[in-house]
């Protein structure tokens, strides 16, 4: 039987701020994280660029929730370094059958899976991991349409765990912990369903 982080610790865990990493891609353990200065993207203030508005009006994609989880996650390990390791994959598939993980998938025309993106999502908190992209623009295009999501779904807190140069270009900025705390803590009181 595969290892896992039981759900319950997972769930926890994030309801109080904190999340697991690996070291790297043959890590057998995780370490757990918070933030002193912590990454969000207010909704109201999410943008993105006008070459990903172009990819998004011509349409050449489709977008998808739920259909390939596994594949999401493990093609945001698919990389030289990353801190998802077979633990977390496992751990996460699991929370996405109990309805707290959840993917968002974009296809080609051919339905191939060339971007996406997967988070945790607890009442009203989406807590975005990692995105990935075999195309140009199809990692921004996924991380759009999660915000349509988060938006139409009243979705109030959008964690981005840390703050990079990267997510500051969809207007991510940083809060201070004791400020974040505050946020989740109300989020949490809320319900929200992650579907399109």
């Amino acid at each position: 039987m595969s290892r896992i982080i039981p759900p319950e610790i997972l769930i926890e865990g994030y309801a109080n701020g904190v999340f697991p990493m690996a070291d790297d891609g043959e890590d057998e353990h995780v370490h757990w994280y918070t933030a002193t200065q912590r990454g969000i993207i207010p909704l109201e203030d999410f943008k993105v660029s006008s070459n990903v508005r172009r990819e998004i009006r011509k349409a050449e994609y489709t977008c998808k929730v739920n259909t390939a989880f596994k594949d999401v996650v493990k093609a945001c390990a698919d990389r030289e370094t990353t801190w998802i390791n077979e633990l977390i994959i496992n751990s996460y598939s699991l929370l996405n059958e109990m309805g707290f993980a959840h993917s968002v998938e974009i296809y080609n025309l051919d339905e191939e899976l060339v971007g996406g993106l997967y988070g945790v999502s607890l009442g009203a908190v989406f807590f975005g991991e990692s995105m990935f992209k075999k195309k140009n623009e199809y990692d921004k295009i996924a991380l759009y349409h999660c915000h349509q999501i988060l938006v139409n779904r009243g979705y109030e807190l959008w964690d981005t765990q840390f703050y990079t140069d990267h997510l500051g270009t969809f207007g991510a900025k940083e809060i201070m912990a004791d400020e974040y705390s505050v946020l989740l803590a109300e989020a949490l009181q809320k319900e929200c369903i992650f579907k399109l």
